[in-house]
């Protein structure tokens, strides 16, 4: 019998991020209301995420010709404090899928931002490298490829990689007071050591002049992560 709380499952596999450090004052303005943003060591990060939704299933259904596509986003870091919980989280700029359905639903009933654009991706599996590449058409084509060691590792506690990958909600501005959150639940992951990769992205054209800047910048950090089985639960609004 499908849990009542969760609102989807699926698998997010191959997820390759890129961290950038952002001035603070720049992510304000996208703060949603009751949040703070969350630091790493000092540092307020944006990543550039690309991955695979595999084996969608919405509501324990699945829907045809929606089950696997791919996401690349653009996201940064909070946290909120539910009683004397600190929730740590993350607001999405901008999710870009090549799907309109799933950008209509989201846009319209959740307040989200996504866009659809033409998309495609590659995993190549050689005996020493694996290669994974995420590519969308805005204007032209942007491309986002990591060669890593084929070999996944675990996370070490403490690290980047744990800081990255294990912000376990997501907020969403609905208005100058009104923010919604839900939560997403989902083992460890491991990431697989990186070797080199590959960023040819207009963040202008993307994501808006305020992350124009990023063209010119090298990321602080790039991970490959295995990514796993993910359960996204209902939402709440304050």
């Amino acid at each position: 019998m499908a849990n009542p709380n969760v609102f989807l499952t699926a698998e997010w596999r191959k997820l390759a991020l890129a961290q950038y450090a952002v001035d603070a004052e720049i992510l304000k303005k996208y703060l949603p209301a009751n949040t703070e943003l969350d630091d790493w060591q000092g540092k307020y990060y944006v990543s550039l995420v690309g991955f695979m939704f595999v084996n969608v299933e919405l509501r324990g259904f699945n829907i045809p010709f929606h089950t696997n596509f791919e996401e690349v986003n653009l996201r940064f870091y909070v946290k909120f404090k539910d009683g004397n919980e600190w929730k740590r989280g993350v607001v999405f700029l901008k999710e870009i899928v090549p799907l309109p359905a799933i950008t209509f639903v989201a846009n319209t009933i959740y307040k989200e931002h996504y866009q659809t654009l033409p998309m495609k991706h590659a995993w190549i599996e050689h005996k020493q490298e694996l290669e994974v590449e995420y590519l969308w058409k805005n204007k032209s084509w942007n491309k986002f490829s990591v060669a890593a060691s084929p070999k996944a590792e675990p996370i070490a506690i403490g690290s980047e990689e744990e800081f990255i990958t294990e912000h376990y909600w997501g907020y969403t501005k609905l208005g100058v007071n009104k923010t919604s959150e839900y939560g997403v639940e989902h083992p460890r992951w491991e990431v697989y050591p990186i070797k080199d990769y590959k960023i040819d992205v207009d963040f202008g054209v993307n994501y808006g002049p305020d992350f124009a800047f990023l063209n010119n910048a090298n990321p602080d950090s790039v991970m490959l992560a295995e990514g796993s089985e993910i359960r996204v639960l209902k939402g709440k609004k304050f």
